[in-house]
């Protein structure tokens, strides 16, 4: 019986990750996590329930609280906290702008980085993974690391193509912000944002999607090869 593989793919917003990991993790039969959407998960019920986002200690104590259960199929990735679906909420503009200082409270990683590991641990085949501390902290004996980069001109064309109606910005404003996030949490003491020493990089400004899949897919494909 193979030996299940476990991809760790990081990297910054708009570089491609989470469209990447569900096509790859389809396409090998693998199990699918997104960690980002389990901080704004994190992230969305503390605004829910009155707590100061901007208070590190009053985030601390209630990180333990919330039921945060991510389903793993890449076709059709859920997230639910307390039972409720989040998987829209936890998109909206007020979670993002929120969501690297809930981030950066050890408490919260602490909780979230055990939820990810043990869904790392129960995928039958193996599991594509997407974050952006995955390779550094969370699996950090993951079977391949690949760390996604673009420009921040590119990224922000692309996470303006998400977003719809009233949470669609100038692209200068999208492009600040992500800039703004990158800092936040590159500068973060605890798991930032960062490239593993042994991940591989891909750049992906000047790649379609299926480019960024296909070269994802052969590098794992190579690494199982060699095992």
């Amino acid at each position: 019986m193979e030996t299940p593989v476990i991809v760790a793919i990081d990297g910054p917003s708009g570089t491609g990750k989470s469209s990447t990991s569900k096509a790859v993790a389809a396409k090998l039969g693998l199990s699918y996590l997104d960690t980002g959407a389990q901080y704004r998960a994190m992230t969305w019920w503390m605004l829910s329930n009155g707590i100061d986002v901007d208070d590190a200690a009053e985030v601390a104590t209630a990180a333990d609280k919330p039921t945060i259960v991510s389903g793993t199929d890449p076709s059709a990735p859920t997230i639910t906290v307390d039972g409720t679906d989040a998987a829209g909420p936890i998109r909206t503009q007020e979670v993002t702008a929120a969501v690297s200082a809930v981030s950066a409270v050890p408490e919260v990683r602490a909780r979230l980085v055990e939820l990810q590991r043990s869904a790392a641990a129960a995928a039958p085949n193996g599991i594509v993974v997407e974050g952006r501390d995955i390779g550094t902290t969370v699996l950090p004996d993951a079977t391949v690391k690949i760390f996604l980069t673009a420009s921040a001109q590119a990224r922000a064309a692309r996470r303006n193509g998400e977003l719809n109606g009233k949470e669609a910005a100038d692209l200068a404003a999208t492009q600040a912000a992500l800039v703004k996030r990158d800092a936040a949490d590159s500068g973060r003491k605890t798991s930032p944002l960062a490239k593993a020493d042994d991940a591989i990089e891909v750049d992906t400004t000047d790649l379609t999607l299926d480019q960024v899949i296909e070269c994802v897919v052969t590098l794992i494909e190579e690494k199982r090869a060699a095992r």
